[in-house]
């Protein structure tokens, strides 16, 4: 058996309306189940998914990990992060990797990677 691919990945937040709003303003627009108030939401990415699931403010979480998405310019989203007054923690540079990319942290603390194969 070979795994083929992430279908999903599923992110809690405290405040749905709020993480919409934050994922909406970064260029998550194609929502097709749920939304602002609902307490399951969840935006199509390329093939797959990133969900958001409402949980109560008593369940609390401490660093993960982090996601990392493919996009066409890093520099246009992280002008777009900067537009809509976020505050990434890393400016975009080219990684030694191969990648070029910025980190950005969502309202409910899970870290992002917004990066871009170097040559593509």
């Amino acid at each position: 058996m070979t795994i083929e691919s992430i279908s999903a990945i599923t992110l809690a937040t405290h405040d749905m309306a709020r993480a919409v709003a934050f994922y909406r303003a970064l260029g998550f627009d194609d929502i097709p189940y749920g939304g602002a108030d609902a307490a399951f939401t969840t935006f199509r990415v390329g093939a797959g998914y990133l969900n958001l699931i409402a949980t109560p403010r008593d369940k609390q979480w401490s660093w993960w990990g982090r996601i990392i998405f493919h996009v066409a310019d890093v520099d246009a989203v992280y002008s777009k992060a900067l537009s809509a007054g976020f505050s990434p923690s890393t400016t975009p540079r080219d990684a030694e990797w191969g990648e070029r990319y910025f980190h950005l942290t969502d309202p409910d603390g899970h870290e992002l990677s917004f990066a871009r194969p170097l040559g593509k």
